[in-house]
């Protein structure tokens, strides 16, 4: 969400705050459809009009015809003539491409925090989070793919690197209609805490070369993971919110 920034109502000598934007009906509208595209409720190739997702979401076609236009220009879907649109067909080697980028950032990123001066102080954090007692380890499945991702974003952040780490944000929030996917196993949960806890105790060891090792690994293992569990969710049929009428 972005921030807005009022000017010259703060006392002098004093920074100016930032406000938050309250979120628009075409916001809620975007973030409802494309949670629905992640969730797969709405699955690719699924075609609607304008009018169906209209009704679905109970507002008129001006906001949603915007809230479509900013998925489309996300890359999620596509217009066609008049107020068709369809949900692009899942394209599997624009996903194994971002996955091997982000192998790439990452790798460097953790190379770069076993230097011998040590890891920075920012992995306090994760830590606290990862290297928890099992009984102690969080079990909701949305709520554990949140923290990986900030698990992984925090590791390239640490660098101190700002393109590094906005360039892996980037591939972050386009992975994550598929990577949220692994922590839909009960044990692919319990899996990620404890190699999140061994990539941690290595790398504050300082050894690049098994950290690398042990981050590849855990890479691949949840790609391979949300590779199998996307075949399965794809196909499974359609599962429309909303028809075509």
């Amino acid at each position: 969400m972005t921030d807005a920034v009022e000017f010259g109502t703060n006392p002098p000598g004093k920074p100016n705050r930032k406000k938050a934007k309250p979120e628009t009906l075409v916001d809620q509208i975007y973030r409802q459809l494309k949670t629905d595209i992640f969730e797969f409720r709405i699955l690719p190739g699924d075609e609607f009009t304008e009018t169906a997702v209209a009704t679905y979401v109970q507002a008129s076609r001006t906001p949603v015809r915007e809230a479509l236009f900013r998925l489309e220009n996300e890359g999620y879907l596509q217009c066609r003539f008049r107020n068709g649109w369809f949900v692009k067909p899942f394209d599997f080697k624009f996903f194994e491409d971002l996955y091997d980028l982000r192998m790439v950032i990452e790798t460097a990123a953790v190379h770069r925090l076993c230097r011998p001066e040590g890891p920075p102080a920012d992995l306090g954090s994760l830590f606290q989070s990862w290297v928890v007692d099992p009984i102690d380890r969080i079990r909701d499945g949305l709520v554990v793919a949140k923290m990986d991702e900030r698990f992984h974003e925090i590791l390239v952040e640490s660098t101190g690197n700002l393109e590094m780490a906005k360039t892996h944000k980037s591939i972050t929030e386009r992975i994550r209609i598929i990577r949220r996917l692994d922590f839909t196993v009960d044990e692919r949960v319990s899996i990620t805490y404890q190699e999140h806890a061994d990539i941690l105790r290595t790398i504050q060891a300082g050894d690049g070369n098994r950290a690398t090792a042990l981050l590849q690994f855990h890479i691949e293992a949840s790609r391979n993971e949300v590779r199998k569990i996307t075949f399965e969710r794809l196909s499974g049929g359609r599962s429309l919110l909303f028809q075509r009428p």
